[in-house]
């Protein structure tokens, strides 16, 4: 039973890494419910039929579906469909406990993604200001040079720290004191780019944070800076 379970996981993974492409918590627990749907196909496959039954002869839940099919909204009306069929609580509590047996915590396995994703989320949406202020100065600047790009990038690394209660908060301290920032929110206030050098100690706990943080959110440094 364990190796169909781990075969089972290792089939669905795709479904699961679409937490990458989400940009908000329905988004998330769609994605969730649809490898929890996956796994039960094969896991409990007389709870996925009894379900699977319950959304094709309802008119409603069929239609939705059959409208959905093969456009990006086809995964979301699925899902839906599955959560209003009076089989859909019992689908999930077979299919958790035959994860009990096989000692596999699916909903930690989930969170661990989710929350991984939301924190980034988070960090991203608010340092979107300031990154737009950034990379507008770099564009119209004609002799911007390879160093004012470093630099961007260091205050846009600084700057998502913020957001980030992974990294702790006397890093980003340590980071502040060295740069001589005034304002711990506002990293351009009195900005001196002679003590931002991306080599220092310092920076690289936030360095190294930022980019930890962006792979549990599935993305990576770059995608945020260049999105």
């Amino acid at each position: 039973q364990e190796i169909s379970f781990t075969n089972t996981f290792n089939i669905n993974r795709p479904t699961l890494a679409l937490f990458s492409k989400c940009s908000s918590k329905d988004e998330l627990h769609i994605v969730r419910d649809a490898f929890f749907l996956g796994m039960a196909s094969k896991i409990c496959p007389q709870e996925y039929d009894s379900l699977r039954e319950s959304m094709i002869t309802d008119p409603t839940s069929f239609t939705s579906i059959i409208n959905s099919m093969n456009t990006p909204k086809g995964l979301e009306a699925m899902v839906t469909a599955a959560r209003a069929s009076d089989g859909w609580e019992g689908l999930l509590g077979a299919l958790h406990a035959v994860a009990t047996e096989v000692n596999s915590d699916l909903d930690a396995i989930w969170m661990t993604l989710e929350e991984g994703r939301f924190e980034w989320l988070c960090a991203i949406n608010a340092s979107h200001p300031l990154k737009v202020i950034l990379k507008d100065a770099l564009q119209q600047d004609e002799k911007t040079t390879d160093k004012d790009r470093m630099e961007a990038k260091m205050i846009y690394v600084y700057t998502l720290s913020l957001s980030l209660p992974s990294i702790e908060e006397t890093s980003k301290a340590c980071w502040r004191k060295v740069v001589k920032m005034e304002d711990k929110t506002n990293p351009l206030k009195n900005y001196n780019g002679d003590l931002w050098d991306c080599r220092k100690e310092e920076f690289c706990f936030l360095d190294l944070g930022v980019q930890e943080a962006a792979e549990r959110g599935g993305s990576s440094f770059e995608d945020a800076w260049e999105a």
